[in-house]
């Protein structure tokens, strides 16, 4: 006899589907900004950053990107372009910035929730809010990790029909209340 259970958070739902010898959960969907990739790599970032990658290699969550995210790890140094392309593809989820994901992050610009100069961090947060990931995971406490920012965006995104996306920094995905 299968019993079907949904327990739902404030963060995201998970969906239990329970039978004599197995569980299915899905996985929590987290949208990497190209600052998450970087911090390998960043004396400061580096232990958390890696603990984090170790739980994308674990398929203890699945990496949420984009091809904003490649086009800017272009310019990135080698060592962080072998890190992202060494990942194990079965727990990574490529998105595009659509034509929509342009206009809502041009609404964030208008509604002056950052300044112009930082557009492309709009369109990951857009991006990120039509995919409805669980968390976009960022470095950039200025423009995105950032109280104030996330109520802009999220402020504009209920305006707007979308959802409230949860943002959150790496250290609080790796240092979560389970300790794992």
């Amino acid at each position: 006899m299968n019993e079907i259970r949904v327990c739902k958070s404030t963060k995201n739902a998970i969906f239990f589907i329970r039978s004599h010898t197995n569980i299915l959960v899905m996985k929590p969907r987290l949208y990497f900004d190209t600052s998450v990739f970087g911090g390998v790599y960043d004396e400061e970032f580096e232990e958390i950053s890696t603990l984090l990658f170790e739980k994308v290699r674990l398929g203890q969550i699945i990496c949420v990107y984009s091809d904003l995210s490649v086009t800017e790890l272009k310019n990135a140094p080698k060592k962080i372009i072998n890190h992202f392309e060494e990942l194990p593809k079965q727990y990574l989820e490529f998105v595009e910035v659509t034509e929509e994901a342009f206009k809502l992050a041009e609404i964030y610009l208008n509604e002056n929730v950052v300044g112009r100069t930082s557009a492309d961090d709009c369109r990951h947060i857009a991006t990120a809010t039509i995919n409805k990931v669980d968390i976009l995971v960022s470095w950039n406490f200025k423009h995105i990790v950032n109280v104030f920012r996330i109520r802009g965006y999220n402020a504009v995104n209920l305006k707007n029909g979308y959802i409230q996306l949860d943002i959150r920094s790496p250290k609080e995905i790796v240092n979560n209340e389970d300790g794992n």
